[in-house]
């Protein structure tokens, strides 16, 4: 869980009784601009103006990448019910009430429990949704994510709602300082072509999905591009082996690849390039989904990731050691002393993942 930033808040109000502060943000990152206010008026993707008059005290996720993105944010203290599914073996339930049979939202469970918000994700059927709010009910249905932007959009989204602006500021935050490193380790690097294999019936993530930039932003080209796939389809087995990918990779709730015989023609499975990635990450519209972006680089581009992070921890420790000293880094109207205090804050409050 991220901790949230007031210790380090409460030093720097400390140091700047003894001298100016001047802080710099830049306008284009993401966890800038994340602003929490009640009373809230949004606007869902279904058309419908959501009102919240006051933060939430009880939350329910009815899908799983809306639990994993409220324990993500820090939020799961006010999450009274949760999927309970394999897709959120990762999160621990504890006492909440499972919302699930299966990934079958059971609604007359979520309005026993009558939370102030209910989360659900695109996926949700309308009727769930019409069901929920005929009993009075107050229920945000997201956008479907198309993109690692709409991902992004969700947390700042699940933070306003929430209350919960720094723990997502913070979520989005680091989620850009992994996909910097992954930038970082891709320049220069060659796009080996990859096959995205979900099911035993062919289907893939098309040009439109958030796992089509998962696997793009990890350095792959996606076989499904070239196929003119634009959503989740089915890519016929034949056109897997003209194309003839250097990569298969899957979600690992299978044991195996959900492959035709014919494709194991491939050079991929020939050389066993064969990569099985966390299936809860690769497959949620949730910050962990950044988590799969670095699985897939680690495996097919490992130097030129190890690199990067090495070359990341080198600047980030000179940089300190540059502000620490009052150099050109330090923040202004800072001398040894107010800086020292200022990092021992921050390595007290740093979130470790």
């Amino acid at each position: 869980m991220r901790r949230h930033v007031s210790v380090l808040l409460a030093a720097l109000l400390v140091v700047s009784s003894f001298a100016p502060v001047a802080t710099a943000q830049s306008d284009d990152e993401p966890g800038s601009t994340v602003e929490c206010a009640f009373p809230l008026e949004v606007t869902d993707a279904t058309g419908e103006t959501i009102t919240l008059e006051e933060a939430p005290e009880s939350v329910v996720a009815l899908q799983p990448s809306d639990a994993q993105t409220m324990f993500e944010i820090g939020a799961e203290d006010r999450l009274v019910g949760m999927p309970d599914n394999p897709a959120t073996s990762g999160l621990e339930s504890g006492d909440r009430t499972a919302v699930t049979d299966g990934y079958e939202v059971l609604s007359e469970r979520v309005v026993d429990l009558d939370p102030d918000l209910v989360l659900a994700a695109n996926v949700t059927r309308d009727g769930t949704i019409d069901q929920l709010r005929s009993a009075g009910l107050t229920v945000y249905h997201f956008a479907d994510a198309e993109s690692l932007a709409d991902v992004r959009e969700n947390v700042a989204t699940t933070g306003r709602l929430t209350d919960e602006c720094d723990g997502a500021a913070e979520t989005i935050d680091w989620m850009d300082e992994q996909l910097g490193i992954v930038e970082r380790a891709l320049e220069g690097e060659d796009r080996p072509l990859a096959y995205y294999a979900m099911g035993d019936d062919g289907q893939t993530a098309g040009t439109e999905t958030f796992i089509h930039e998962v696997l793009t932003t990890a350095g792959v080209e996606n076989v499904a591009e070239r196929a003119g796939i634009s959503s989740w389809e089915q890519l016929n087995p034949e056109t897997v082996v003209d194309e003839n990918p250097d990569w298969i990779i899957y979600p690992d709730h299978r044991d195996e690849p959900p492959i035709p015989a014919s494709v194991e023609a491939t050079t991929a499975y020939r050389d066993d390039n064969v990569l099985a990635v966390d299936a809860n990450r690769i497959s949620q519209p949730a910050p962990q989904v950044v988590s799969a972006v670095v699985e897939i680089v680690e495996t097919i581009h490992p130097d030129a990731y190890e690199q990067a992070s090495a070359d990341l921890e080198t600047t980030d420790a000179g940089d300190e050691r540059g502000d620490a000293e009052g150099g050109e880094n330090a923040i202004p109207g800072f001398g040894v002393p107010a800086a020292v205090v200022a990092l021992l804050a921050v390595g007290f409050v740093a979130r470790r993942r």
